[in-house]
């Protein structure tokens, strides 16, 4: 199988409502917009991707229909300590607080008007423990 693109699509009741939000905190872009769906771009970088659905729409099988749950949006970001200074001022709640973490990430966890986790992360150097366990190609640096 040739990939030719991955992205999540997060079922919600409110599309536009979550569409605004990651547009207006996460700098997406509609790319394709209905009442039912909303295909987002970041403004940054096209390869990355976010679709919201509504979670009752037609062509979801019966059986899968219903609301995003269980998830956990990474975003690697160069400054995180500018985005949780950034999401923190526009009232975002913050699940998690902005920390170092041994396992190399220093990070925090906020969440989207769905309850979905958001997890902010800038890769930093691991402690000599977390090291060994990765491979030297995505060992994170300074």
């Amino acid at each position: 199988m040739k990939c030719t693109q991955f992205y999540p699509v997060l079922m919600t009741e409110d599309v536009g409502r979550t569409a605004s939000f990651y547009c207006e905190h996460f700098g997406f872009r509609a790319l394709f917009e209905s009442d039912w769906y909303v295909h987002l771009q970041s403004s940054g970088n096209e390869a990355i991707n976010l679709a919201v659905l509504n979670g009752d729409h037609e062509t979801i099988p019966a059986s899968g229909r219903g609301l995003t749950s269980g998830l956990l949006l990474n975003f690697e970001v160069e400054d995180v300590d500018a985005v949780y200074d950034r999401l923190s001022q526009a009232g975002l709640p913050i699940l998690l607080s902005l920390r170092d973490e041994a396992f190399g990430q220093r990070h925090f966890i906020t969440s989207d008007p769905n309850g979905v986790m958001i997890d902010i992360i800038k890769p930093i150097p691991p402690s000599a423990e977390f090291a060994a366990q990765y491979s030297g190609e995505a060992l994170p640096q300074e």
